[in-house]
């Protein structure tokens, strides 16, 4: 294929992985449809233990390290608003944040690094990553022995409001850890007309509400960041009735190990002492989701250079207090992940979203370009 023709297919590609999306754990269609590609690439595909996901090796002419690349295949549980002729096909289910874009971009670089395979110093382990929206996909990947060997990874996300033909590189922190909380406040109920037999969840947890925002404003330093929502609040059942019981739930964003125990400690201490002084019980469960995503300076450096040289406009990018569990894979290995222009329409996430597919092929040739030069001057 010629890089027209190679477009074309990619896009082909990303298409049909829109019309059938899956949620994580369930991406059974994706990952036959992946197995498909590769072979028809003759590429090798590594035994797993998983149920989803694919994960396959190019191995270089000659001897050098292994970079791993990395594209997550999950949907979200999203009815698609898009209007487009090849929108989902699975009710309630959606490509809302790209993950058809990742996945066709890599099969695109997996094509390139096949045809060129004599000259790569080295293995490239191509992973197709289930499971990222639940937060546990790469983790699952990790403890299946898909890391192993590996010295460098690197892994892009699209990014709706840069423009295609842009990247957003950086070394250090690029994307936020992510924890949520779930607390509910025991009271008493009552008559709403008697208050004083009974014990207010609601009232306490309007105080709680209140207290949660100084600990972020008043206990992390302005040069910090960090973000504490309370997204959620359920209680009562009718006008006239104090609930026995108020359930909150939000989340805390942050990017430094650090602060985020801070952060935590301080959460408890707070909800503890505000249920205490209004007499009432509370449980908090506590979810702690990936870490936050740091950037190795060296291999940012040589996918920098190597987008530069494919002539993308390279910036240096937000944070972005979302979270992503490529953070794990750079827990373990040193590697790089990247903002990719896709000139969207919508933030992820969104049932409008859409993008720019003549991005597609950029990503392909970055991902190529990235994985073999890091092949070609890791040590």
């Amino acid at each position: 294929m010629n890089q027209t023709e190679l477009e074309a297919h990619l896009i082909s590609i990303r298409r049909q992985l829109h019309q059938y999306p899956e949620l994580s754990n369930q991406e059974f269609e994706t990952t036959r449809s992946i197995e498909k590609w590769l072979r028809e690439l003759d590429i090798m595909i590594r035994k797993t233990k998983l149920k989803t996901g694919v994960f396959a090796d190019i191995q270089g002419g000659k001897p050098g390290p292994i970079v791993a690349v990395r594209a997550d295949i999950d949907a979200l549980p999203i009815e698609e608003k898009t209007g487009l002729p090849y929108a989902s096909k699975v009710k309630g289910v959606m490509h809302a944040c790209g993950h058809d874009f990742h996945t066709a971009a890599l099969i695109g670089a997996a094509y390139l690094l096949k045809k060129n395979q004599s000259e790569l110093n080295g293995t490239v382990r191509l992973l197709f990553q289930p499971a990222e929206e639940l937060g546990g996909g790469a983790n699952q990947v990790i403890a299946d022995g898909q890391l192993d060997g590996v010295e460098t990874i690197i892994g892009l996300h699209n990014k709706p409001e840069l423009p295609v033909g842009t990247i957003g590189l950086k070394e250090g922190p690029l994307m936020a850890a992510v924890d949520r909380f779930h607390v509910v406040l025991y009271g008493k109920g009552s008559h709403a007309a008697i208050p004083q037999h009974g014990k207010d969840p609601i009232v306490t947890a309007g105080h709680l509400i209140t207290a949660l925002q100084t600990v972020v404003s008043r206990s992390v330093s302005p040069l910090q960041s960090a973000v504490l929502s309370v997204t959620k609040i359920v209680g009562g059942s009718t006008w006239n009735v104090i609930p026995d019981d108020v359930i909150l739930e939000g989340t805390i964003r942050t990017f430094d190990t650090a602060i985020r125990e801070d952060v935590k400690a301080k959460f408890y201490t707070i909800v503890e002492a505000v249920a205490a002084a209004f007499s009432q019980k509370v449980k908090i469960d506590w979810f702690p989701g990936p870490p936050p995503l740091v950037n190795h300076k060296a291999v940012t450096e040589i996918a920098r250079n190597a987008a530069q040289q494919q002539s993308l406009l390279v910036t240096d990018p937000e944070l972005s207090m979302a979270g992503e569990d490529f953070a794990y894979y750079l827990n373990n290995v040193p590697g790089t992940f990247a903002f990719f222009g896709t000139n969207g329409n919508e933030e992820w996430h969104h049932p409008a979203f859409t993008l720019d597919e003549s991005a597609i092929i950029k990503a392909a040739y970055f991902l190529y370009n990235s994985s073999k030069e890091v092949l070609n001057q890791w040590n």
